[in-house]
């Protein structure tokens, strides 16, 4: 493949982030962390496509004001999945996205799945959140999201998976073991 592309989704604290950082350094990418790039655009109507990676904004307090523009504008959706698209268009990148393994018609997509209840935990042990706050906070950034992409794009985020190449739960794996399932996968096929 000329042209390498690796979109890795799921939801909240699957594992998306360190995913594609380990993808970009073994397989020479631009690592794109899409959650900070739609932060830094919501926050100040730009984005300089810093990447950075997620630390708990999104199950914080300040992102339900985020939450609630994102609902009335859906411009910042719109503007992001475009820029996406077109970093998909020019290639050698690996991101973590929601939309893209629905949208982009390009690209190995990786889906990494738990319960919600396992991702809650994994994420209030990193960012040291109480983990009853960050299980509702993660529910209600589901929720308003799965509402956002199916009044945009008509799709049910998580319901269908059969657009991915590849899909693990990883709900009683480790880091590490998920990091090898892909790597063999990805050496296959890029």
């Amino acid at each position: 493949m000329k042209n390498k592309v690796v979109i890795v989704s799921g939801l909240s604290g699957s594992g998306k982030s360190n995913l594609v950082e380990f993808i970009a350094e073994k397989f020479n990418l631009k690592c794109i962390h899409t959650s900070g790039l739609l932060k830094e655009l919501i926050e100040e109507n730009s984005m300089n496509l810093k990447s950075k990676k997620n630390t708990g904004w999104w199950e914080g307090k300040e992102a339900e004001k985020a939450f609630d523009k994102r609902m009335k504008e859906t411009k910042f959706d719109e503007i992001l999945d475009k820029k996406l698209l077109d970093l998909i268009e020019e290639g050698n990148v690996v991101m973590d996205s929601w939309t893209m393994g629905y949208l982009s018609k390009k690209g190995f997509k990786i889906w990494l799945n738990a319960s919600v209840e396992n991702r809650a935990k994994r994420i209030s042990e990193r960012n040291k959140q109480d983990f009853k706050e960050v299980l509702n906070a993660i529910k209600l950034k589901e929720q308003k999201t799965k509402e956002i992409y199916k009044k945009l794009y008509n799709f049910d985020l998580g319901e269908n998976l059969e657009k991915f190449d590849l899909v693990i739960d990883t709900e009683d794996i480790s880091e590490k073991k998920v990091r090898e399932i892909v790597l063999k996968k990805l050496k296959e096929v890029l």
